[in-house]
């Protein structure tokens, strides 16, 4: 009796242990076969990925179906970002989002229009109430596009926590059966970081790469690593799935020494708040001066990220006299298919070859943990706490023109604050002025505000900045019809507008005096209005389009055309 009884407690929990989590769906948000081009938590600039990115042949315009039954929560329309996106949700707790979207089901598109006609304003954010826009599963919803900051046709799809808004990995709520993947992820490199002075690898207290030798099982064989004191591991890999060869990223990152584990990540949720994190999660003054992401197997101190599940002295090793060891990662997708790294370790008893630069620091020190205020003679810049992730420091450089405010290699995690004084400025020379950010020859805009002759703008990235002036009006032409011609059987109206600075903020249509809804794809600088036939006059039509950049400077273009 107790042996059943024993049988009987070992089967419910091994049932419980394999009950989802998450509730299971059944509807794909795509009724073609399911292949992946973005995994969730893929590395990306400054973010991880929120989301999982499906192919969508290439092409615009597939259907796009609700995964659950629901209501249409929220509707966002921008001309950046996830483009057109529209968010439903469940009654079982969770929110499906879909981005990238070319238009939306006939219901919807109504809906929104009518929005957009009221606020006269293409991008749009709305949250219709659960009474507006009920959904049932596997009820058309939208069509598949380009939209936003896309760089290609494809559907972005994500599961959020209704409550929580953390964003959660797709394949948990069962999509994961819907893609193929029986391949295990490849792995590129491996990097050896040596952690202060008294560290080093392989004779150098400079990061080392070490080879690594493919075995037919699959797994990898490191080259003998000699090490001493402190140091930390690094890796670039990336996943493959059966029916495409993109290179995605991973589920799940293990490391263990001599058996006992000291660093773990898992690829399953996490706060838009710490997606930023991203740059201590890399090696990022690898990635700014190589373009090469190595995924760290340790951590800094003043890092938060709800990713990393286990790590033991930061997943730091310390590597003493007279011992060996065996360091193992294990690098797996969702699917369970794995890849294991086998690194030998032994203690390095041979002299330095490559010795870090000794050179006296330079610079103000920067203390992460608090504000830091410092003042030149033509700039001041405000760091607030933790706006770092280590203490450093901060080197800046003023010329007649421009100010070189530190190294790019070094992340900003929050905003921080550069000030100009413009005192000293006519105020000819104040109008449409700015703080650019200068690359090469180019100068990025970014948004800045003047107040009581301080011209001050938010950075997140170190750089060569100086003040700029934008007084030049946007170009506007007509692209699909020339004046006078007639508009019978024209579907849309086309212009392109450009501008070279500052960049378009606002843009207003107009048709016979009556406000008209212009769409704006920034990528091919084009605005459409889909002519409505209800709108045309017997005999001229007049349009105008008033076109506005970023500092106010505005372009209007007056034409007409024929019935």
């Amino acid at each position: 009796m107790k042996h059943s009884l024993l049988l009987f407690l070992i089967f419910l929990q091994t049932a419980v242990a394999q009950t989802p989590k998450y509730p299971q769906i059944e509807v794909a948000p795509l009724d073609i076969p399911l292949d992946l081009s973005a995994t969730f938590g893929e590395l990306r600039n400054n973010h991880f990925h929120s989301g999982i990115d499906f192919k969508t042949q290439q092409k615009e315009g597939l259907n796009v179906f609700a995964t659950e039954s629901g209501f249409v929560s929220r509707i966002k329309i921008s001309v950046f970002g996830y483009g057109k996106a529209i968010y439903i949700t469940h009654p079982n707790g969770y929110t499906s989002v879909y981005g990238h979207i070319q238009k939306f089901a006939p219901k919807i598109e109504e809906y929104i229009k009518k929005k957009q006609y009221e606020k006269k304003s293409y991008e749009i954010e709305l949250f219709p109430k659960a009474s507006e826009l009920p959904i049932t599963a596997a009820e058309l919803i939208a069509f598949s596009g380009n939209s936003g900051s896309s760089g290609g046709p494809h559907l972005h799809f994500e599961y959020r926590d209704t409550k929580t808004e953390f964003t959660i990995n797709p394949f948990y709520f069962g999509l994961d059966k819907k893609v193929a993947d029986t391949k295990a992820p490849i792995v590129n490199q491996l990097v050896v970081y040596p952690q202060n002075n008294e560290s080093s690898v392989n004779q150098s207290q400079l990061p080392v790469e070490v080879l690594l030798a493919p075995q037919k099982d699959g797994s990898y064989i490191a080259n003998s690593v000699t090490a001493k004191n402190s140091i930390g591991f690094g890796f670039n890999a990336y996943d493959i799935a059966n029916a495409s060869f993109n290179q995605n990223g991973l589920y799940q990152v293990q490391s263990f020494l001599n058996g006992e584990k000291v660093f773990e990540y898992t690829f399953d949720q996490f706060s838009f708040d710490e997606t930023r994190y991203i740059n201590a999660f890399i090696d990022y003054k690898r990635f700014i001066e190589k373009d090469n992401r190595i995924q760290k197997l340790f951590t800094d101190n003043n890092i938060k990220l709800s990713l990393i599940k286990h790590q033991k002295n930061n997943g730091l090793i310390d590597v003493q006299p007279n011992l060996n060891y065996n360091y193992r990662i294990e690098i797996s997708d969702f699917h369970g298919n794995k890849t294991t790294i086998h690194v030998p370790i032994a203690y390095e008893t041979e002299a330095l070859k490559i010795t870090k630069p000794t050179e006296a620091p330079k610079g103000y020190l920067i203390k992460s943990k608090i504000d830091n205020h410092l003042a030149f003679e033509k700039a001041t810049v405000y760091m607030p706490a933790n706006a770092f992730y280590n203490d450093f420091y901060l080197q800046a450089e003023a010329t007649d023109s421009t100010f070189q405010l530190h190294n790019p290699t070094v992340p900003i995690h929050k905003n921080i604050t550069l000030s100009f004084d413009v005192s000293q400025l006519k105020a000819e020379k104040l109008k449409g002025i700015f703080i650019a950010e200068k690359s090469g020859k180019k100068l990025n805009y970014i948004a800045s505000t003047l107040k009581k002759k301080q011209l001050s703008a938010k950075i997140r990235n170190f750089g060569t900045f100086q003040i700029a002036q934008d007084t030049i009006a946007p170009q506007v032409q007509l692209t699909s019809l020339k004046e006078g011609e007639r508009l019978v059987d024209k579907k849309t109206i086309t212009v392109q507008i450009k501008d070279d600075l500052s960049g378009i903020t606002t843009f207003n249509g107009y048709l016979n005096d009556q406000w008209i809804l212009f769409e704006y794809d920034f990528k091919t600088n084009t605005l459409t209005y889909e002519v409505n036939p209800q709108a045309i006059l017997p005999d001229k039509n007049f349009l105008k389009l008033v076109v506005i950049d970023n500092l106010g400077n505005s372009t209007t273009l007056e034409t007409y055309f024929l019935k």
